[in-house]
């Protein structure tokens, strides 16, 4: 039994309740965090964010787009923070599209191993914030503030345990931890890295991620992961905050 699951998912404190609390083969995964009015709106805000963030205006004009109310912001009680979750959330979801890199074969025919599709399916949810990158500080500004840190860094655990899932692991010992916190430590700080780099095409960030897959000095626990993974937000997230004339 203990092979066929998924995995132990963390759940956001905003997160609608269900009857499960881990995903398996046999069963389909519990519901999303956003009920279909949340969605509509959200999907809708998504386009808007490139031109002004991840902010009220964003929500307010995908509500207006979506045929709601002003008012219907209301429903995000996380105002927006709410685009960011989504944003993660979508984006995370996204990764079983990616055909290309599951049923992929290395050079000599074979399929590619398990290290190999983690690495390649990293990168894709990297470039899942291409189009927002210039804006995605702001969004680490959101991501660290206490309230929203759960929500947070239960979205980087379930996008850890997503990526090893889709690429075939089927570990079951203690490794199942070590792997997920790893890799934890390794998004958030390419993640970061990626809002500097001038690169084409994101060149230098691709160059950090394969340094830091290389590195056998990150792998740690989870404890260690998701307290760098608080230390860098936080610090992002106050440079933002001091940029916009805020006295911390």
């Amino acid at each position: 039994m203990a092979s066929k699951i998924r995995t132990l998912r963390l759940r956001p404190l905003n997160a609608k309740p269900c009857n499960r609390l881990y995903h398996s083969y046999e069963h389909p995964p519990p519901p999303g965090p956003f009920n279909a009015a949340e969605t509509s709106i959200l999907t809708a805000a998504l386009p808007h964010i490139p031109s002004h963030g991840f902010t009220h205006t964003s929500l307010a004009r995908g509500a207006k787009d979506a045929g709601y109310i002003d008012a219907s912001t209301n429903l995000f009680p996380s105002g927006a923070f709410s685009l960011v979750h989504y944003h993660l959330y979508t984006q995370r979801m996204a990764l079983a599209r990616h055909k290309h890199i599951l049923e992929a074969s290395a050079a000599d025919g074979k399929p590619l191993g398990v290290g190999a599709k983690v690495k390649a399916l990293t990168w894709e949810r990297l470039m899942g914030n291409k189009e927002i990158i210039h804006r995605w500080q702001e969004a680490l500004a959101l991501l660290a503030q206490p309230s929203n840190v759960p929500t947070s860094v239960s979205e980087l655990a379930s996008l850890s345990d997503e990526i090893w899932f889709l690429a075939g692991d089927t570990s079951v010992d203690t490794s199942w931890y070590t792997k997920r916190a790893s890799l934890s430590t390794i998004y958030a700080a390419t993640e970061l890295f990626m809002t500097t780099d001038k690169s084409t095409d994101f060149a230098d960030t691709k160059e950090f991620l394969n340094r830091r897959f290389t590195d056998s000095q990150v792998v740690g626990g989870a404890v260690r992961s998701v307290g760098e993974w608080v230390g860098f937000t936080a610090h992002a997230g106050l440079n933002v905050l001091r940029s916009k004339g805020v006295r911390i």
